[in-house]
């Protein structure tokens, strides 16, 4: 039934591409759906295919086009199905599993960023019931992103690598998950940086050794201390390095063993046990907010009082004091001018009454060794350079 389920779902998805919009696809519960978005598809869907591309300076130009994705007469999409494009430039894809049967109608809104020109295309989704795969193992591949996994190229690139890794052919992608849905963190815009993307696979046969190797207790103990973990030689099948797992991130799921529901409650008459009236509790006692507002009003008013009254006493109860020290410094400061001008005035008199001669040091040519004073001399008689002569030279420089 597994595989007349994915071979239906094969031929489905081929009609859709060959037949376009409107058409109908249906899709097994438990499996991996996706949808690529095709830019090219949705040329001829707009007025020209100028809309598309445009033609400048002898080269043909790409356009920007987006799509915008939700569940017809509700605003997003269902809650299995997700969208992504990272790029204007890029395709779009839907992608998810269901988990249950029933109809789903997409509508996909395509726009042209560079005219705005907008087209609606609408998608059928038809999910049947199918058995669930018993087996299934969640793998984690670090150097991958959503966007790089969801052609079926590359997911039949990872199916071929986890088929030698569980050792059967029998094997089906039953979910794939961002690792930014799971809770990681949105990683550094530098190349070797990735998202990373979570696989999970699942089987009618049960898993291989190296699988089970993942329940052992000593894995986990690896995992725990964030030692490397020793792979077992022959259990490491990746043939890209990009498609490599990680093998603390793996996860197995045995659903043959599932957890019994909880019993259902049981239902009672409806009717109270009898148990007396009932008495509701008492209303809390009233609170007295007369110390809180003492503690909150009066007491900061009080003290606004009691500075504005020492501010005021500080700037007008005091200004008498400082106008007679004030005074008292004019006081002295006239005194001491009036001091200064009267010595000047007696050392001008006494100066004045003076009927000595001035001192020889005062007259020109006086040689103040011998006390001699000489006449002057004219003036080309002097030298240029004093430094040529002794200055305690007695004698006069000849010529």
């Amino acid at each position: 039934m597994a595989g007349c389920g994915s071979w239906l779902f094969f031929l489905t998805v081929f009609a859709v591409s060959l037949f376009g919009a409107n058409a109908e696809i249906i899709i097994p519960v438990g499996k991996v759906f996706t949808h690529e978005l095709m830019r090219e598809t949705f040329r001829n869907d707009f007025e020209s295919s100028t809309r598309l591309y445009r033609y400048t300076a002898g080269r043909w130009y790409d356009v920007p086009i987006i799509f915008k994705c939700n569940m017809q007469n509700f605003p997003d999409l269902p809650e299995w199905l997700r969208f992504t494009q990272r790029h204007p430039f890029d395709n779009g894809f839907l992608y998810g599993t269901p988990t249950s049967p029933g109809k789903s109608i997409i509508e996909i809104n395509v726009i042209n960023k560079q005219s705005y020109d907008t087209f609606r295309h609408t998608l059928v989704i038809r999910v049947i019931p199918e058995k669930m795969l018993p087996y299934q193992a969640e793998f984690f591949i670090k150097l991958r992103e959503i966007e790089k996994v969801l052609p079926s190229s590359v997911q039949n690139e990872i199916k071929q690598d986890l088929q030698k890794l569980w050792n059967t052919e029998a094997l089906e992608i039953v979910n794939i998950t961002n690792a930014l849905d799971r809770g990681g963190r949105v990683p550094l815009p530098i190349a070797g940086h990735f998202e990373g993307v979570y696989v999970k696979v699942g089987s009618e046969r049960y898993f291989s050794k190296c699988l089970q190797r993942v329940l052992t207790s000593e894995h986990q103990r690896q995992c725990t201390a964030g030692a490397r973990v020793k792979v077992p030689g022959g259990c490491n099948f990746c043939s890209i390095p990009s498609n490599c797992i990680t093998w603390c991130k793996t996860a197995l799921f045995d659903l043959t063993k599932a957890e019994p529901e909880p019993p259902a409650p049981t239902m009672g008459s409806g009717i109270l046990e009898s148990g007396g009236e009932f008495n509701p509790p008492e209303s809390p006692p009233s609170r007295d907010y007369f110390p809180d507002y003492i503690v909150t009003v009066i007491v900061p008013l009080v003290l606004a009082i009691i500075l504005c009254l020492l501010l005021a006493y500080i700037m007008f109860g005091r200004r008498e004091g400082v106008a007679k020290r004030n005074a008292r410094t004019n006081q002295i400061q006239m005194y001491h001018h009036h001091t200064v001008h009267g010595n000047t005035d007696e050392l001008r008199i006494m100066a004045g009454n003076r009927g000595v001669s001035p001192p020889l040091s005062t007259l020109p040519m006086f040689n103040s060794r011998t006390g001699e004073r000489a006449s002057p001399l004219p003036s080309d008689s002097i030298p240029l350079i004093m430094a040529q002569h002794d200055p305690y030279s007695d004698t006069l420089p000849r010529k």
